[in-house]
């Protein structure tokens, strides 16, 4: 079953250069010197221009028009201005970029210089994600944030004076320090703003952090004592969604919220497996196979991504991990991600794109976890419920469990 809107494509470009490193951060990223952004983005340019003869070469189909764009990181609002100029003459030279397409770039509060955000304005960019992570100034310099509340409210002004008023501020539910008062407090200076989105998460503990790898061997520099129980941030998280709720920004996502016709389309793109091209470090993609795989079978969808070592990456002295996803795993991914968003699985039409077989038995498990309190049963619509959400990863495992139950070992 083809997916409305195939024929389109999202761009994102890992830009993995920061000021500092977060303490609870995971992500590929780090400080390098500026004198390497220029030898990156060049390399970019290389992969952008290359993207149509890699894709025949890999097998898949490459759609050229684009319709959402993101600049993650790291903070790619580090680049130059001229930096950013050349990227986007070169995205536009190598894809059709729709006019209303949604390009987004994530930003760190103070770290947006004017002739930056000038240039950002130039190249087309009409939404900002801020990492803002907490408005307690305590919190945000503990996790290594270099920000004030003061400078958030001001980078906030000048993006609006910019004519940038679509805006996401990213707050993290656990950092160090915190408490339900001063949480309160951060999501009332969010809603305050009049930001249109929000990024809502619950802080990861795991060892590709320093802090993660801190509270797993019971360390005391980054201050891992301070972080607050399993318990108290999921209490946060239900604060979040409850006041965000009452201020007019709904919940449409695990993590995310806006205000009407302001919700995230390239990252709805992920949710609902539409394809999309990752280029730069540690970047991943999700494309479809040029050949179908039969008359009732949805074709073969290949995910890749690139090495996560920088000086590999500007070298070109790396493989891309790629895995060919049959029927069987997409239909885990469809529920996996799907019940990721608030609207929930249409069982129906997961049925139609992956036949009965395997629909049939992911209905049994949605019923017997709607049981458990974690999903709910609406006609041919499966939603995970409040407490479902909470428990969102082992509801996820279930339905990857169930896959794996049913492959018979070879004797």
């Amino acid at each position: 079953m083809r997916v409305p809107g195939d024929n389109l494509l999202g761009l994102y470009l890992s830009i993995p250069f920061c000021r500092s490193k977060c303490t609870y951060c995971n992500f590929a990223s780090g400080v390098y010197p500026p004198s390497e952004h220029s030898q990156y983005v060049e390399r970019l340019i290389e992969d952008l221009s290359g993207a149509s003869e890699q894709a025949e070469r890999m097998r898949v189909e490459l759609p050229c028009t684009v319709d959402t764009i993101y600049l993650g990181g790291g903070t790619p609002s580090l680049l130059e201005p001229d930096l950013i100029e050349r990227l986007f003459r070169a995205i536009r030279g190598n894809f059709d970029v729709r006019p209303d397409a949604e390009i987004t770039v994530e930003c760190a509060p103070g770290q947006l210089p004017e002739d930056t955000l000038a240039g950002m304005a130039a190249a087309g960019v009409n939404r900002v994600s801020l990492g803002v992570q907490s408005f307690v100034d305590r919190e945000a310099a503990m996790s290594g944030r270099l920000h004030t509340r003061e400078i958030v409210w001001r980078d906030i002004r000048r993006l609006r004076a910019a004519g940038i008023s679509n805006l996401n501020v990213d707050l993290i539910a656990g950092l160090a320090g915190q408490t339900m008062a001063s949480w309160a407090e951060s999501l009332d200076c969010l809603i305050g703003c009049g930001v249109p989105h929000a990024s809502v998460y619950m802080l990861e503990v795991d060892a590709d952090s320093r802090l993660g790898r801190e509270i797993l061997a019971r360390g005391t520099r980054y201050r891992a004592g301070l972080v607050p129980s399993d318990e108290a941030i999921a209490a946060m998280y239900s604060m979040a969604i409850e006041r965000l709720s009452a201020a007019g920004i709904e919940q449409y996502e695990i993590s995310n919220f806006a205000r009407p016709e302001y919700r995230s389309k390239h990252n709805l793109r992920y949710w609902s497996r539409r394809p999309y091209l990752g280029v730069g470090l540690d970047a991943s993609s999700m494309l479809r196979a040029l050949e179908p795989a039969g008359d009732h079978a949805p074709a073969a969808v290949l995910r890749a991504t690139t090495t996560d070592d920088l000086n590999a990456y500007l070298g070109g002295r790396f493989e891309i991990e790629s895995e060919w996803l049959d029927a069987a795993q997409q239909h885990e991914e469809a529920w996996f991600l799907g019940l990721r968003l608030n609207s929930g699985v249409d069982v129906a039409a997961i049925e139609r794109e992956f036949g009965a077989e395997l629909a049939g038995a992911a209905r049994e498990k949605a019923k017997e976890l709607a049981e458990r309190g974690l999903l709910m049963v609406e006609g041919e619509i499966v939603p995970l419920t409040a407490r479902g959400r909470l428990l969102s990863n082992e509801v996820f495992q279930e339905f990857l469990d169930l896959n794996a139950e049913s492959v018979t070992p070879i004797a």
